[in-house]
């Protein structure tokens, strides 16, 4: 089973981002999702699928963690 995991943009760059998950920095395709530093978005096999709130992206890391623990 995949999951998809949110993140941070940190930098966007031609259709790569580098989001952060966690303190771990990842390079992102970023497809057809129009994104800038600083949006949330989830990531799935190296690709944004979409944006997500803050809020949204807060949960699903705290939701994983309990998963983790």
């Amino acid at each position: 089973m995949c999951v998809a995991l949110p993140g941070k943009v940190i930098d966007v760059r031609d259709r790569k981002a580098t989001v952060d998950f966690n303190g771990n920095r990842v390079d992102a395709r970023t497809g057809f999702v129009s994104i800038k530093p600083g949006d949330y978005v989830l990531v799935h096999a190296g690709c944004i699928l979409q944006k997500l709130t803050e809020q949204d992206a807060d949960e699903m890391t705290e939701i994983f963690s309990e998963l983790g623990a």
